[in-house]
């Protein structure tokens, strides 16, 4: 699945420039991939068993987890030589070992309206393993920035209106990888103390962090991925790190009902659900993990949410397919069917891509569908199509990454290996 988080609520459709395209190269902002592990993105308990694992004694490890952990995740060092408060020995130690590498920029591309997308190469975990790719996007406004994470490298769920749903899945990604993404944003846009953005670039000025929002809406779906999911934001939420609150960070799933509960209860994040039918033999078609777990099933999960509240309520997307899902008896089904769960309704303008069936609804059937839901006491802002120049909104994302199948890939290995007996 893959999407983008909707901008302040409001009801009128957005006028769409005319499209032009900033796209170039980026200058190694990464450092270069090595065998030796990165240690940017790890959980605090993979720090500590990296350290005692090169002899650091047992006593000094919670302080020295804490000393890379601030440096890391507060100044944002990108080379053990900058943690001037780290013992030298230790600090050699550590560049002999390992890095504070992130994922590779392989391209980065700026919307006219400031959104930006980065495809990142991850690094090789085999001789014959290229290193896969994925996208993240930056969309800023005025009084936040939000940044839209991937959790799967392709996608399992085959979406039919969704780009990524075109691409196979090659793998989960590591808590690394994913919080390699938050770090990457980072260091491009200067979200540091004392560090300043690109020249040029768009970022919020309400003087807050140029990254205050995430949102799980990238390639792949979140909680197929649970455990790395879960502990990447126990990364981004630690009060002594990047100190994101939990209440702006949004994992969004296209219905993976056994999962949503522990979602709520282990991260305590807000929770957006990948509706786009009020029926299921159309979801069935749109969004076909429906076959497994029905709207019925799915929504009891919803009301059942830990914490869901009209404080914080849940977000339904609903992408408008021209007459496919756009009619006024659709938007008066989607009020019935949502009736006594706290819930804001996202209509996001259908994103085209090479290849799609599906065609966007005229903006008048948008609007009118959007006053009925509106009427009946739902929220249901128009989400401002963001970065369609650059394929870099909702349903749009889909990385290059060519790999060999996992068995023949391991078969190639162990011909190798018995030919250099």
């Amino acid at each position: 699945m893959s999407g983008l988080i909707p901008p302040k609520a409001g009801r009128g459709m957005p006028v769409i420039p005319d499209l032009a395209v900033s796209s170039a190269p980026v200058a190694a902002a990464a450092l270069p991939v090595t065998a030796k592990p990165t240690l940017a993105g790890l959980p605090r308990a993979a720090l500590a068993e990296f350290l005692s694992g090169h002899g650091v004694p047992e006593k000094e490890i919670r302080m020295r987890v804490g000393q890379i952990w601030h440096w890391l995740y507060v100044r944002g060092a990108t080379g053990f030589d900058e943690m001037t408060n780290v013992a030298k020995t230790l600090r050699a130690l550590l560049d002999a070992n390992a890095t504070l590498a992130r994922p590779e920029i392989v391209r980065e591309q700026v919307s006219v309206d400031g959104t930006r997308k980065w495809v990142l190469r991850l690094p090789s975990r085999t001789a014959h393993d290229k290193g896969a790719e994925v996208e993240c996007v930056y969309i800023p406004e005025k009084d936040r920035g939000t940044l839209c994470v991937s959790s799967q490298v392709g996608c399992t769920l085959n979406c039919s209106f969704c780009h990524t749903g075109t691409q196979k899945l090659v793998r989960n990604l590591e808590v690394s990888e994913i919080v390699g993404q938050v770090l990457v944003a980072r260091d491009r846009l200067g979200d540091y103390p004392g560090r300043t953005p690109p020249e040029g670039a768009f970022v919020p000025n309400d003087g807050g962090r140029f990254v205050s929002n995430i949102v799980f809406m990238g390639m792949g779906e979140p909680l197929y991925n649970y455990e790395n999911v879960r502990d990447a934001i126990g990364v981004l939420t630690d009060p002594e790190g990047l100190q994101l609150s939990r209440r702006r960070i949004t994992v969004s799933t296209s219905g993976v009902v056994p999962e949503i509960a522990r979602l709520g209860t282990d991260t305590g994040t807000m929770l957006a659900i990948s509706l786009h039918a009020t029926n299921d033999p159309l979801r069935d078609v749109l969004v076909p993990i429906n076959k497994k777990y029905d709207i019925a099933e799915l929504l009891q999960a919803c009301r059942n949410y830990p914490g869901v509240s009209n404080a914080r309520r849940i977000t339904f997307e609903y992408v408008m397919l021209k007459g496919v899902n756009d009619s006024l008896a659709e938007a008066r089904a989607l009020v019935k069917l949502l009736k006594g769960i706290p819930a804001k309704i996202n209509l996001i303008p259908f994103n085209p891509w090479p290849g799609s069936i599906y065609a966007c609804s005229d903006w008048e059937r948008i609007e009118k569908f959007s006053d009925l839901v509106f009427s009946a006491g739902y929220s249901s802002p128009i989400r401002t199509p963001r970065g369609r120049d650059i394929l870099a909104a909702c349903g749009q994302l889909k990385s290059d990454t060519e790999k060999m199948r996992a068995r023949a890939r391991l078969m190639l290995e162990e011909q190798l290996a018995l030919g250099a007996e």
